[in-house]
């Protein structure tokens, strides 16, 4: 990146860092309160560099050979950034947990019992801790992963399969359950979105208020056309890529 597309990046950080701010004043929270993970999906590591320089401390990436290769890169280029943070934010495949494993430090997507056990087992090995949040589908979309929770208040069943998988990942060594994920489907009004954002909220202090053992606290909700609703519906992580990155140049 050269000078003025560096201080092309600042000047959209600076505004998204305030468009939180806004949000979270909006309904009486801390801003400090929230974590925004600038999301860098084919972005190369100068740019994350530059974003580091910009004060970033938080990257997401989709896919996990991605996240590998690019913090490898980004450690070479800047070898003193060694308090960023690297989310996993996308759905992970069996053959590419080790990678997680190894490399992130939150993963949000975690959609399967099959991938929090073969990620537990990797990482007992490593002796590492990952905390993970659960992805769960409100929407009910066949296109969207994540375990089923869109009938959740009707339906007992699915509240209880819910509550098994939480008691389950909680219990795998390696593994630090803290809370849950979501995606608001696209092109939906605003108003349906902040019902899947408000739904996924009062789910996640349910199963909290029904296992108190278990610390269910973050909720990583919304991306760069619906943070500011999630932040006003509960949102502790914020996924943001185009508001600070901008189109590809």
């Amino acid at each position: 990146m050269n000078a003025e597309q560096e201080k092309s990046l600042a000047v959209r950080l600076n505004e998204v860092s305030e468009r939180i701010r806004l949000a979270a004043a909006r309904v009486d929270r801390d801003p400090a309160d929230i974590t925004l993970v600038a999301v860098t999906k084919t972005w190369p590591a100068e740019v994350v560099a530059a974003a580091y320089r910009a004060g970033i401390r938080h990257i997401g990436e989709n896919r996990a050979e991605e996240l590998t290769r690019k913090k490898a890169q980004v450690i070479e280029i800047l070898p003193e950034a060694d308090d960023l943070n690297w989310h996993q934010i996308g759905t992970l495949q069996s053959r590419k947990s080790r990678l997680v494993a190894e490399n992130a430090d939150v993963f949000h997507a975690l959609d399967r019992l099959k991938i929090a056990r073969r990620l537990s087992q990797q990482l007992s090995e490593l002796g590492r801790s990952l905390p993970v949040l659960l992805e769960v589908n409100l929407s009910g979309e066949s296109s969207k992963s994540g375990f089923p929770a869109n009938n959740w208040e009707e339906d007992a069943t699915q509240r209880e399969s819910l509550r098994n998988v939480i008691e389950t990942i909680a219990q795998l060594p390696g593994l630090d359950l803290q809370g849950m994920m979501t995606m608001a489907p696209w092109g939906i009004q605003e108003e349906s979105i902040r019902s899947i954002f408000r739904r996924t909220r009062l789910l996640l202090a349910r199963m909290q208020n029904e296992m108190p053992q278990i610390s269910l606290h973050q909720l990583s909700m919304g991306m760069t056309d619906d943070f500011e609703i999630a932040i006003e519906e509960g949102a502790t992580y914020v996924r943001v890529g185009r508001a600070i990155f901008g189109s590809r140049y």
